[in-house]
């Protein structure tokens, strides 16, 4: 089996990829996220995050190095909260994040990711799939002491709708209803289910290791 490559810079995707077996080749997209989204007018959202996924991932192939073209997978994904009507990103800036912790404190919020897994043989595309998950995600009330100190980590501002639940933001989630590999940013039974419409067995991806 050949190479498996993460279209993603996140870290929390590496590390359910890496506590699965699975030591992929990382590869960061250069898709410009706002026009896709733009591009999609009124579409909802497992449609958004889906057409974002597949995008990222189109784009990861034509950058991969001709070694790993020969023989690879590319899964690319993206992860957006669904609230109020509104999906959320990254909040990127600290005041942005305080005003979506403040509208979803003590409330439940939806956390959509689109997954997005192309095979290459040769450097051809042999197969693209493109899924969605969606997992319901109860956020408790942080006092404002504990928001503020959670703000100021830095954590909440690069991460789909401001909190994780592998790291400090766990402290601030009451429950989840459904996968939580999904909430981290990639649903493990999700892509086991792809992988097998793209006839790849789990098992055989056990022994893919980057540099291996």
């Amino acid at each position: 089996m050949g190479q498996v490559v993460l279209g993603s810079a996140s870290s929390g995707r590496l590390g359910v990829l890496r506590q699965a077996g699975i030591d992929p080749l990382v590869v960061v997209s250069g898709v410009d996220e706002d026009a896709v989204i733009a591009a999609l007018g009124d579409a909802g959202p497992e449609q958004v995050v889906g057409a974002l996924a597949a995008a990222k991932a189109d784009d990861v192939v034509t950058r991969l190095p001709a070694e790993v073209a020969a023989d690879c997978i590319v899964i690319g994904c993206d992860s957006m909260l669904y609230l109020d009507g509104r999906l959320c990103g990254k909040p990127g800036t600290v005041d942005a994040a305080r005003r979506q912790w403040h509208a979803m404190s003590g409330r439940t919020g939806q956390l959509h990711t689109g997954h997005a897994l192309i095979t290459v043989r040769d450097r051809s595309v042999t197969n693209r799939l493109v899924e969605s998950a969606v997992t319901a995600v109860h956020f408790a009330s942080p006092s404002d002491a504990d928001l503020d100190a959670y703000l100021n980590s830095g954590e909440p501002l690069g991460v789909a709708g401001g909190f994780t639940i592998d790291g400090l933001g766990s402290w601030f989630v009451d429950r989840i209803e459904g996968d939580p590999s999904n909430v981290i940013g990639l649903s493990l039974p999700l892509l086991r289910r792809m992988l097998a419409a793209a006839g790849v067995s789990v098992g055989a991806l056990w022994g893919s290791r980057h540099g291996a």
